[in-house]
């Protein structure tokens, strides 16, 4: 059982699996808001159950899974219909990655929000002992983005304009880690952390 919860998120582009696998290489548990918001979403769950109320059965495909493709299209068009997905969606995501996160081995556990500043920080998730900004420099980000997911320049800044401004995600942090460099050099960086998180873990059970 993880009692000690840390919040991880970071900008597009910013190498946060990078430093997740860093943390799991030593021994630490993460659970991933991408991955828990395709799961909330599978057949039976209430989530999905919700979304064909409000949004209609045509949202289904012919197995009985979610149309993502024409859900993103609807929501993307509709600010409100997006909302209302939200709604449904964001408490279900936000329940189970507490439960995974508590119910990891380990005297802490890492929950990865990639849209942790967007979503509202710890007025959201009041359950996270400390907030982890991985941040990196616009000009890095861009650069990143070009080469990972080959698109242009103008695109590239699009997707980072599209997301809060990095004062934003650094006001919500308690620790930063500067991402702009070489992968390697993260290694040092992760040790540290979570030998000050196995400190801080430790001290909140006395």
């Amino acid at each position: 059982m993880s009692d000690f919860i840390i919040g991880l998120t970071g900008g597009v582009a910013s190498g946060k699996s990078e430093v997740t696998r860093r943390f799991e290489a030593l021994g630490v548990h993460v659970a991933d808001a991408d991955v828990i918001a395709r799961a909330v979403v599978e057949p039976g769950q209430p989530a999905l159950a919700g979304i064909v109320e409000r949004f209609g059965a045509g949202m289904l495909l012919a197995d009985g899974r979610l149309d993502r493709r024409r859900l993103r299209e609807l929501v993307f068009a509709d600010a409100q219909a997006r909302r209302e997905l939200e709604a449904i969606t964001h408490p279900a995501i936000r329940a189970a990655l507490q439960a995974e996160c508590r119910a990891a081995p380990g005297p802490y556990a890492i929950a990865a929000i990639p849209l942790l500043a967007e979503a509202g920080g710890r007025a959201v998730y009041p359950w996270l002992d400390r907030i982890l900004v991985i941040d990196t420099p616009a000009e890095v980000q861009h650069a990143r983005l070009m080469r990972r997911d080959g698109v242009d320049e103008a695109l590239a800044a699009s997707m980072i304009a599209a997301q809060v401004p990095r004062e934003a995600r650094l006001a919500i942090a308690d620790d930063v880690l500067v991402n702009d460099g070489h992968p390697e050099h993260l290694d040092a960086p992760v040790a540290d952390l979570d030998a000050r998180y196995r400190t801080l873990a430790g001290a909140s059970l006395l």
